[in-house]
C-alpha cells in the first residue's frame, strides 16, 4: 500500500490491504453459499460504492443467483446528509424472492433503512444484508446486518468502491483519512502520580491508554497466538523479545478506532524499544508527539510511597531500601530515553510537586 495518497484537499493513509479484504470477501461468499445452497437469491448491489465488493463477491458464489442494482446517495464530502434519494430503481419483480442487499458500508443505517423499506413494499420472501464495512458505533437502526466483512470505527474511509467527492473508488485497498494523532509517552518514577495524571490526560484529549502490562494479561488470558508465544518465553525464564511486544502494540493500535491518539505506559523502556516504536508508528503515518516525564525529588517520592504503603498494605511501599532501589532502576532506564527524545525535541520535564490540579495544568500546557 502507498504510505499516503491525496484526494482533492485531503490526505489518506493505509488502513486495510487487499489481502485482508480478499480474505473477508471469501469468508462472506462461503457463508452465503452455505445459507443459500438450495435457493436462488437475487443480489441487489447498491451503487456506486458496492461495485468492487459486489463484483469480487459474485465471482466466488457457487450458487445460482440473479443480480440487480439500486443507486442511492446520502453523502456530501465526508459527511452523510441524512437524505436518501433513489436515482435508479429495480427493474425486476421481486415478489416471493430471496433478496441479499450488497452494500459497501453501513454506518448510521439511514440509507439501508430506506432501501429495506422500499424493497419490502414489493413483497420479497426475505431480505438479508451483506456489507464489506460496518460502523456499529454509528448505527442507529435495529435491522440486522447478516454478513459483515470488517467492523470499523467512525473514521472516513476511501478505496475499494468508497469515494471522497467521487474519486478514490478505483483504489484496490482501503485508506483512512489522516488526522493529527497525539501520541504521548508519560513517564514518572514510582509515587509521582503517573496513574492519576494519565486518566486526566486521556479524558481531556480523548486518548487511548496503552499499557504493555494490560496487553500481556489480555493475550495470555485469551490464549491468543501472541499470548502463547509470550507464555513460552516467560515459562522458560526468558524475557519476552521486543518484537513480540511491538506486535502486541501493533494489534492494539489497529483495533483502536475513533481515538485522537495514545498514551504509552510501560513502553518503551530502552532506546532500542523507542526506535522500534518510532518505526511502527511511521508505517501508520504517525509519530510520538511528546515524551512527558514527571519530575519529583527522590526524598519526596520515598515519603509519598511510605504513606501509601500504610494505606494500601503493599510491602514494596513499606520498605525504604526497596523503594530507593526501584528509584535507581527507574533512573537507569529512563535516562537514556530522555536523551533519545530530547534529541528529537520531544522530551518535556514537568514539575510533579503540587496538587493534582496544578500538576495536570502543567502537563496540559506541555502537551498543547
Amino acid at each position: 500500500m502507498k504510505k499516503e495518497i491525496t484526494l482533492h484537499d485531503k490526505t489518506f493513509i493505509p488502513f486495510i490491504d487487499k489481502a485482508a479484504i480478499s480474505a473477508q470477501i471469501t469468508r462472506i461468499a462461503q457463508e452465503i453459499n452455505r445459507d443459500y445452497s438450495q435457493k436462488k437469491p437475487l443480489l441487489v448491489g447498491i451503487l456506486n460504492g458496492s461495485i468492487l465488493f459486489f463484483s469480487d463477491l459474485l465471482k466466488q458464489l457457487e450458487i445460482d443467483c440473479e443480480v440487480a442494482f439500486l443507486r442511492v446517495s446520502s453523502y456530501k464530502g465526508t459527511e452523510t446528509t441524512g437524505n436518501v434519494k433513489k436515482v435508479l430503481g429495480l427493474d425486476k419483480n421481486i415478489e416471493n424472492t430471496e433478496v441479499i442487499v450488497v452494500e459497501d458500508i453501513v454506518d448510521t443505517g439511514i440509507t439501508l433503512e430506506n432501501i429495506i423499506n422500499d424493497l419490502a413494499s414489493n413483497s420479497p420472501k426475505s431480505i438479508k444484508v451483506a456489507t464489506l464495512l460496518f460502523k456499529p458505533k454509528a448505527y442507529t437502526k435495529n435491522y440486522p446486518i447478516d454478513y459483515v466483512g470488517f467492523e470499523v470505527g467512525n473514521e472516513f474511509l476511501v478505496g475499494f468502491g468508497l469515494d471522497y467527492n467521487e474519486i478514490g473508488r478505483n483504489l484496490d485497498e482501503l485508506y483512512i483519512i489522516k488526522e493529527p494523532m497525539l501520541n504521548i509517552i508519560l513517564f514518572g518514577p514510582p509515587g509521582a502520580g503517573k496513574g492519576t495524571q494519565s486518566e486526566l490526560i486521556q479524558e481531556k484529549f480523548n486518548l487511548t491508554h496503552l499499557s504493555t502490562g494490560d496487553m500481556f494479561r489480555f493475550h495470555m488470558k485469551n490464549d491468543t497466538e501472541l499470548g502463547k508465544k509470550a507464555k513460552e518465553y516467560m515459562e522458560a525464564g526468558n524475557l519476552v523479545p521486543d518484537q513480540l511486544v511491538i506486535d502486541m502494540i501493533d494489534a492494539k493500535l489497529s483495533e483502536s478506532h475513533d481515538t485522537k491518539g495514545f498514551i504509552f505506559d510501560g513502553f518503551p523502556r530502552t532506546t532500542e524499544q523507542a526506535t522500534a516504536l518510532d518505526e511502527l508508528l511511521a508505517k501508520k503515518g504517525w509519530e510520538i508527539a511528546k515524551m512527558v516525564s514527571l519530575e519529583v525529588e527522590e526524598d519526596e517520592l520515598v515519603k509519598r510511597l511510605l504513606l501509601r504503603g500504610k494505606d494500601s498494605g503493599r510491602k514494596d511501599d513499606q520498605d525504604e531500601s526497596i523503594i530507593r532501589n526501584r528509584m535507581a532502576v527507574y533512573n537507569k532506564e529512563t535516562a537514556p530515553l530522555k536523551d533519545f527524545y530530547s534529541n528529537q525535541g520531544k522530551h518535556i520535564g514537568v514539575d510533579g510537586i503540587g496538587s493534582i490540579e496544578e500538576i495536570n495544568e502543567r502537563i496540559n500546557a506541555a502537551i498543547s
